[in-house]
């Protein structure tokens, strides 16, 4: 079933269940039920459906940049010589392996991507721009600029608000 389709099935329900596992995505099933005001069993179902048709693609631990000494965020437009399918293909197969490369969004028409980057110093970034992004023939332009505090990180998507 398409996810288009999907979106357009979901209930009350779900959408407090997606609702909780977007705030706390570590609390037990049986709190989870308790949260959304169901049964252990019907969350435990719903939940199983909802990751099945790839509406929770996956779940993860928010780790603190800070706590872990990686200080530096920067944000990176990046401009490619050569503009077409195959050169953004090529583009984000260079990036993916980067772990330092965090997130990565084609976008237009100012620049092609940007790219988000999280290192420990100003070494790692030089390092990673000279690597990634000099390396590569087919980078016409960077711009990079970077963050001086994040004012708000919220990686929950707006829900339609349910009762």
């Amino acid at each position: 079933m398409a996810r288009a389709a999907v979106t357009a099935t979901l209930d009350a329900l779900d959408w407090r269940l997606l609702a909780e596992l977007q705030r706390d995505a570590a609390q037990t099933n049986a709190e989870l039920a308790a949260h959304a005001f169901t049964s252990p069993a019907t969350a435990l179902r719903r939940v199983r459906a909802l990751r099945e048709h790839g509406i929770i693609e996956r779940s993860v631990a928010l780790l603190s940049p800070e706590a872990l000494g990686a200080s530096l965020s920067a944000i990176i437009d990046v401009t490619l010589d050569v503009q077409n399918a195959e050169a953004f293909v090529a583009f984000e197969r260079l990036v993916a392996p980067e772990a330092a490369i965090t997130q990565v969004y084609q976008t237009g028409p100012a620049v092609d991507f940007t790219v988000f980057v999280v290192v420990s110093t100003m070494a790692d970034y030089q390092s990673l721009v000279r690597r990634v992004f000099t390396a590569e023939h087919n980078v016409r332009n960077i711009r990079t600029r970077f963050v001086s505090r994040r004012c708000k990180f919220e990686p929950a998507l707006p829900l339609p608000l349910v009762s």
